[in-house]
C-alpha cells in the first residue's frame, strides 16, 4: 500500500518562524521608521531656530524704537537753554514745546486705540516712526520759532504710537515678558543716556539744530528696520512668527474694545500712575541741567548730568530685575519711591555740585524699574482681548506726561525761578505709593 503524504491543509497551522526575508523587512521598516523620525526632529529644531531668530530680530527692532524715543526725551535738557538764547524765549514760552509734543501725544493715544484694529500693528507702528521722520525733519533747520514748536507735536504722535505698540507686543509674550520689558525699556534709557552726550556738543555750536540731523539719520533707519521686520503684519502675526500661536480668551461682551477699555478703573489708574512717573522722569531729564547751571553754578558741561541720570534709569531696568524678583514687584515699587524721595532731598539740600549728580544718577537708578512694573501689572490684571489697546492707552497717557509736568515746571520757573524743581518733583513722587496702592492686584471680571 503506498502511503499518501500529508496535506498542508488539515490541522491546525504551527507557527512559522520567520524566515531572513521576514526579518530583513521587518528592520528596513525599523530602519524607515528611525529615519523619518529624525527628518521631522531635524525639521522642528529648524522650525524652533528660524523663531528664536525672528524673535531675536522683532525685539531688536523694538528696542531700537525705543532707543529713539529716549533719543528725543534726553535731548530737551542740553537744549533747552540753547533754544531761549536763540530765539529769545522765557521759561514760560520754551516750555509750550512740552505743550504741543502733549497735543501730539494725545492725538497719538486715541488714533493708536481706533486705528490698530484697522490697520494692524505692523503699519501703525511704521506710521508713528514716519511722523518722528517729519518731525525732526522740520526742527533740523531751527526754522522760526512757531514751526520749530509744531514739530513737537508730529514727534509726539510718533512717539505715542510707537510706545504703544512696542509696549503692547512685549506685554503679550508668553515666556520672560517680565525680562523683554525691563530691557525694553532699558533701550530707551540707553538712548536718553546718549542723546544728551551729542547734544550738549551741539548746544555750544554755531549750528545747534543739527544735533536734530542725527536725530533724523536715527529715525529714517527706525522707518526702514520696522517696515522691514513687520511688513505690515497684525501683531498676532508677528507673534505666530516667533512660535506663539494667539490666545483663546476672547470677549463675552456686546461693547467693542475702546468701551470696554474706558471700563476698566485699574487701566485709568495705571494711566495716571504712567503719566505722573514719566512726567517726573523726563522733568528730571529736561530740566535738571538748568536747575545745575542756575542754581548750584555749573558750567557748559551741566548736560552730562542728564546723561547720568538717564544711565541710572537704563541701569535700574536690567540690573535691579533680580531685586524686583526677590522682594515682588508689587512691594518693591513701594522701596524704590521712598529711595528716590530720599535722594531728591539730598539734591535740594546738599549744596553740592558733585554730590547732586551722583545722587540724581541714583535717582534714576531706582526710578528705572518703575515703569516696566506697571507694564508688568497691566499685563496681569487687563483680559488678554483688551491688553493691547489697554497698553496703548497706559503708554500714551505717560507719553502725555512727558510733556505735561515739564510744562508745569516751565510755567513755576517764570514765576519763582527753576529752583522750584526740587519740590514740585518731590511732591510728584509722593503720589507713587498712593497710586500704586489704588492698583489692583487681580483682574475684574468684564461682564
Amino acid at each position: 500500500m503506498e502511503l499518501q503524504p500529508i496535506s498542508n491543509e488539515i490541522g491546525p497551522s504551527l507557527p512559522v518562524t520567520p524566515g531572513e526575508a521576514s526579518v530583513t523587512s521587518l528592520n528596513v521598516n525599523d530602519n524607515r521608521e528611525t529615519s523619518n523620525s529624525q527628518v521631522v526632529s531635524r525639521s522642528d529644531s529648524r522650525i524652533g531656530n528660524g523663531s528664536r531668530v525672528r524673535a531675536r530680530v522683532q525685539l531688536a527692532a523694538l528696542f531700537f524704537t525705543m532707543f529713539l524715543a529716549g533719543w528725543n526725551d534726553g535731548s530737551n535738557g542740553p537744549l533747552i537753554p540753547r533754544m531761549q538764547k536763540v530765539y529769545n524765549v522765557s521759561f514760560l514760552v520754551v516750555s509750550l514745546t512740552f505743550v504741543l509734543a502733549c497735543i501730539g501725544f494725545i492725538s497719538g493715544v486715541m488714533i493708536n486705540v481706533h486705528w490698530t484694529d484697522k490697520l494692524g500693528f505692523g503699519r501703525m507702528i511704521v506710521l508713528g516712526a514716519i511722523m518722528q521722520v517729519v518731525g525732526y525733519s522740520i526742527q533740523a533747520p531751527a526754522p522760526p520759532f512757531p514751526l520749530f514748536l509744531i514739530s513737537f507735536t508730529f514727534n509726539g504722535f510718533g512717539i505715542a504710537v510707537q510706545n504703544a505698540q512696542s509696549n503692547a507686543y512685549v506685554v503679550n509674550l508668553r515666556h520672560n515678558s517680565e525680562l523683554y520689558m525691563g530691557m525694553l525699556h532699558a533701550s530707551y534709557g540707553a538712548g536718553a543716556l546718549s542723546s544728551p552726550l551729542i547734544a550738549t556738543q551741539f548746544a555750544q555750536l554755531h549750528h545747534w539744530s543739527f544735533h536734530y540731523l542725527v536725530s533724523l539719520g536715527l529715525a529714517l533707519s527706525n522707518v526702514i528696520i520696522l517696515a522691514l521686520t513687520f511688513r505690515g503684519r497684525t501683531q498676532d502675526e508677528a507673534l505666530a512668527r516667533v512660535g506663539q500661536a494667539g490666545g483663546l480668551e476672547t470677549s463675552t461682551s456686546d461693547r467693542s474694545n475702546f468701551r470696554q477699555i474706558l471700563s476698566l478703573k485699574s487701566v485709568h489708574i495705571m494711566a495716571f500712575f504712567a503719566l505722573v512717573y514719566v512726567g517726573v522722569e523726563v522733568t528730571i531729564g529736561g530740566w535738571i541741567t538748568t536747575y545745575i547751571i542756575d542754581v548750584r553754578g555749573g558750567g557748559s558741561s551741566s548736560g552730562y548730568i542728564s546723561s547720568g541720570f538717564f544711565a541710572g534709569l537704563m541701569i535700574g531696568r536690567v540690573a535691579l530685575l533680580w531685586l524686583n524678583k526677590l522682594v515682588g514687584e508689587r512691594r518693591v515699587l513701594y522701596i524704590y519711591a521712598v529711595l528716590a524721595i530720599g535722594m531728591e532731598f539730598i539734591v535740594w539740600f546738599v549744596p553740592s555740585l558733585v554730590g547732586g549728580a551722583v545722587a540724581i544718577s541714583l535717582i534714576g537708578l531706582v526710578l528705572g524699574p518703575i515703569y516696566p512694573i506697571i507694564m508688568n501689572q497691566a499685563g496681569r490684571v487687563v483680559p488678554r482681548w483688551l491688553l493691547s489697546g489697554s497698553i496703548g492707552w497706559i503708554a500714551g497717557f505717560g507719553q502725555a506726561g512727558s510733556a505735561l509736568l515739564p510744562f508745569m515746571t516751565g510755567a513755576i520757573a517764570s514765576k519763582t525761578g527753576i529752583k522750584a524743581l526740587q519740590p514740585l518733583l518731590i511732591s510728584m513722587m509722593a503720589m507713587f505709593p498712593i497710586l500704586w496702592a489704588l492698583v489692583p492686584s487681580s483682574p475684574r471680571r468684564i461682564d
